[in-house]
Formats: structure tokens, sequence, C-alpha cells
């Protein structure tokens, strides 16, 4: 997969440009949600190839947008990303991987690039 598809979910504005610019320089298709509700209504219409959601969003904690994401058959499949200022050991329990915040284009290239390496792994 060249191109992944890719759903960030962020409250914070700056940050959520920030993730944006790196993931389409990366080649990715983007779309973003600032608000749990329409990422996940975003999911479900489209399912992404990959998912990066903030823990702590004003409408609906990330903990629960990732249960709803594995508990759906369209998007069960999604690699999920969760980013969080937070050290909760439980996190990476939850999702595929962990975005620390503050990050920078370093840490979005390599989620990109072990997303493409499990997709070649696969096929």
């Amino acid at each position: 997969m060249e191109h992944p598809h890719v759903l960030v979910i962020e409250d914070e504005r700056d940050l959520l440009v920030l993730l944006e610019r790196h993931l389409r320089a990366l080649g990715c298709r983007v779309v973003s949600a600032e608000s749990g509700v329409k990422g996940l209504e975003l999911a479900f219409a489209d399912p992404p190839d990959m998912v990066i959601i903030d823990i702590l969003l004003p409408d609906i904690d990330g903990r629960e947008i990732v249960r709803r994401l594995r508990a759906d058959e369209r998007t069960r499949r999604c690699h999920l990303v969760v980013s969080s200022v937070l050290d909760a050991p439980d996190l990476l329990y939850l999702a595929t991987e962990l975005l620390d915040k503050p990050f920078g284009r370093a840490s979005v290239t390599g989620l990109i690039d072990t997303y493409r390496t499990s997709r070649a792994q696969e096929e």
C-alpha cells in the first residue's frame, strides 16, 4: 500500500495541522477531525488504513474511540496509533503504536514506515 489513507483525530489545531503536513509530505491521503464524534463518523463512513487518536479529547475519551473502532467490523483491522502526553501503560495495550507528544517529523515518518512494513509482510 503505497499511499495510506490516514485519519487524524486531534482537538489541538496546531498539532492537527502539523500532523497533516507531515503525513501529506510522506504521500498519505489525510482526513482529520477535531472531535471524537466526528472522527468516528469519518472512520465508519470511509474506513482508513491508519487512525491517529489523541487520548485527551473533550467529547469522547480516546480509549473509548479505540474500543469502538476495534468493535466495529469496518474498522477492526485499522492500524491504530494513540497520541498523548500521558505516560499511561494501558495506551500501548489499546493500540498498534504510540505517538508521544511532543512529536517531530522523524516520529511521524517512523509510524508510516512501520505501517508500510507491516502491510508488506501481510501480502
